[in-house]
């Protein structure tokens, strides 16, 4: 059997079409006709009304926060439990991240130790990075309202979850600004690449400023704030559009791999499927992750490291961000959530290319490897 892999790219179709058009045209620099026609896709899919792309999905968190007045000193809390790029865009600035723990429903930021964060505080924090994991939405309902009692920012960092529900609205569309990622693991891709919702039409247009190292619209390179090369090219932008058109098909694929998932693995006392909470909650499951229990008879790393040598490929779940050497000094509000998930969890092969069978085989896989020692 072939290599089973996490998440691989999928080609949809007319990717070499829309690049052979970029390239006839001599549009292959950093903005062109497939930018704006990608960025208004996402705007008509999602659907929503300023959209920028952008080189990654770090880039629009950085500049969420820069175009939110994050500055040297500032506050800035952030999910602990997340990948490092919701977290280091917050150090670009000078700011200070401050960590807040996950609840166990979505395993996203906890809304009673965010209250407790802001409270707690000396001074208050100018921003909140509440990240989507594994596309599963946060408690965005309670975030938001603690957010807005206390007039603070919110970035949803949507990076994993394009295609998620939260009370029949897009992830990405719960926060004043809302971020994407196309990088080549998630569900469509640019090759690189990301995207940044924006509240209004002046931040669409001061962050593609910044994006493109905000120069000034003067006969001289002539600058007045700090730029950066943001910007998506219009290759890489021909490359979403074609993926952008088969994004509902690779959401349904996710959404069943999960399914077949949780079905195989039913009969596994050792093994939890993570699920949605409740109906509030449409998750695209961009990774199916499970947990395993306390008294399983191998841990994550175990299973990581004995699928490795069947060529099938799994990954810890994110270690959290305050157990970081580069964090270790960061104030936090913890609880031990993080912790506890980091050491039981465990993300299975995903990727739309899959087919059944090798769901199958995974599963028998791991149930097999389990009940050898049980």
């Amino acid at each position: 059997m072939r290599p089973i892999k996490l998440s691989l790219p999928e080609l949809a179709g007319n990717e070499k079409k829309y690049c052979n058009e970029a390239i006839e045209s001599t549009w292959i620099t950093p903005l062109g006709p497939f930018v704006d026609r990608f960025e208004k896709d996402l705007e008509n899919w999602l659907p929503t009304g300023h959209v920028v792309a952008l080189s990654s999905g770090t880039a629009a968190i950085h500049l969420a926060l820069a175009d939110a007045g994050v500055t040297k000193g500032d506050k800035v809390i952030c999910q602990s439990m997340t990948f490092a790029a919701s977290a280091n865009p917050i150090v670009y600035l000078g700011a200070d991240p401050v960590f807040v723990d996950s609840e166990y429903d979505t395993w996203n930021m906890s809304p009673e130790l965010l209250k407790k964060a802001i409270t707690q505080l000396s001074e208050k924090p100018k921003a909140i990075i509440v990240t989507d994991l594994y596309g599963m939405p946060a408690k965005h309902d309670g975030i938001r309202a603690i957010a807005d009692e206390a007039g603070i920012t919110v970035i949803e960092d949507s990076a994993e979850a394009i295609g998620s529900r939260y009370k029949g609205k897009h992830s990405g569309l719960q926060g004043d600004y809302g971020v994407l990622s196309f990088n080549g693991n998630k569900m469509i891709t640019t090759s690189g690449g990301g995207a940044l919702i924006v509240p209004s039409l002046k931040s669409a247009k001061h962050v593609l400023h910044l994006a493109t190292q905000a120069r000034e619209s003067t006969t001289e390179y002539f600058h007045k704030e700090i730029g950066y090369n943001y910007r998506l090219s219009n290759i890489s932008a021909a490359i979403g559009c074609a993926q952008l058109e088969d994004l509902d098909r690779r959401v349904k694929r996710r959404k069943a791999i999960h399914r077949l998932y949780t079905e195989l693995l039913s009969d596994c006392k050792y093994i939890e499927v993570k699920q949605n909470p409740n109906c509030d909650f449409d998750s695209n499951f961009w990774l199916t992750t499970i947990l395993l229990s306390e008294d399983s008879p191998l841990s994550p790393l175990q299973l990581c490291e004995r699928l490795k040598e069947l060529n099938i490929e799994t990954r810890r779940l994110w270690r959290p961000m305050h157990t970081q050497p580069i964090y270790a000094n960061t104030i936090s509000f913890l609880d031990g959530t993080s912790e506890d998930l980091f050491a039981r969890g465990l993300c299975l092969p995903s990727s739309t290319t899959l087919s059944d069978d090798e769901i199958k085989y995974v599963a028998s896989e791991i149930k097999r490897l389990i009940e050898e020692i049980d």
